[in-house]
């Protein structure tokens, strides 16, 4: 039987935590704060992915990521007023 509390070992405990305050899961916030542990936190900030403007997006792939963040009402939306309500 495994014992309780053997999570992911976070070596900056500030910043996992404030992460997990956000809603992050915790092997995501786990892996962040070790990153930037390892490394200078602005520097794991600088490289942070990059995505296209949401103007670059589909109408699906705006439809899918308002989906995925809970915008209601995003069926009947223009791709003009999801990329809006995304922004927000």
């Amino acid at each position: 039987m495994p014992k309780k509390g053997t999570g992911p070992s976070v070596k900056d405990k500030r910043l996992y935590k404030a992460l997990r305050d956000e809603g992050i899961k915790k092997k995501k916030a786990a892996r962040i704060a070790n990153s930037a542990a390892a490394e200078s936190g602005q520097t794991v900030a600088e490289r942070g992915g990059q995505s296209d403007s949401y103007d670059e997006w589909t109408k699906s792939a705006l439809l899918a990521r308002a989906r995925q963040v809970g915008v209601t009402g995003r069926s009947t939306m223009t791709k003009t007023q999801l990329v809006e309500a995304l922004r927000s």
